[in-house]
């Protein structure tokens, strides 16, 4: 494996990683859209979150 295998090996890795952060983005923000419109979606939300909504 000369110089020119690495570079396009690690070329193909950052594409590889770039495309599948965008795509997962991608179905996040789909999924998020149809949820219950106070624009407070995510996985880190607990039924903690809950309270400050009642006061």
């Amino acid at each position: 494996m000369n110089q020119s295998d690495v570079l396009f090996l690690v070329t193909f890795l950052i594409l590889l990683s770039t495309l599948t952060v965008f795509i997962v983005q991608f179905v996040r923000s789909r999924r998020r859209g149809g949820g219950d419109g106070d624009g407070r979606a995510g996985w880190w939300e607990g039924p903690w979150d809950d309270d400050d909504r009642k006061r």
